[in-house]
């Protein structure tokens, strides 16, 4: 993942109103309070790993490390997707989900 530039590095350069708009949601939403921060990002993972987005789950794995997550929170927050969506998502994300952890 790291060879590959950032998506939202190329969505903010092509379509930077958008990316600003896009920008002010993703804050707002930081600001709830129904959840805290880091599950926030597992919701977010969990979500992702469900649509197969490895790209996605590579970078918010980070985040949810550098926010207390821990190996184990990640790994089921992945696995609990198979019973809604199969193997997929897991074949897809949890390999990259795991080395992401263990390298950062």
């Amino acid at each position: 993942m790291n060879q590959q530039q950032n998506p939202l590095q190329i969505f903010e350069k092509e379509a930077p109103g958008v990316a600003k708009a896009f920008n002010h949601l993703v804050d707002a939403l930081k600001d709830t309070t129904g959840l805290d921060a880091k599950s926030k990002q597992l919701v977010y993972i969990g979500i992702k790993s469900a649509l197969n987005d490895p790209a996605a789950v590579f970078y918010h794995v980070a985040m949810a490390k550098t926010l207390g997550a821990t190996r184990d929170e990640i790994k089921d927050t992945i696995l609990i997707t198979v019973t809604v969506c199969g193997l997929n998502g897991v074949a897809g994300c949890l390999p990259v989900a795991l080395a992401a952890f263990d390298r950062s």
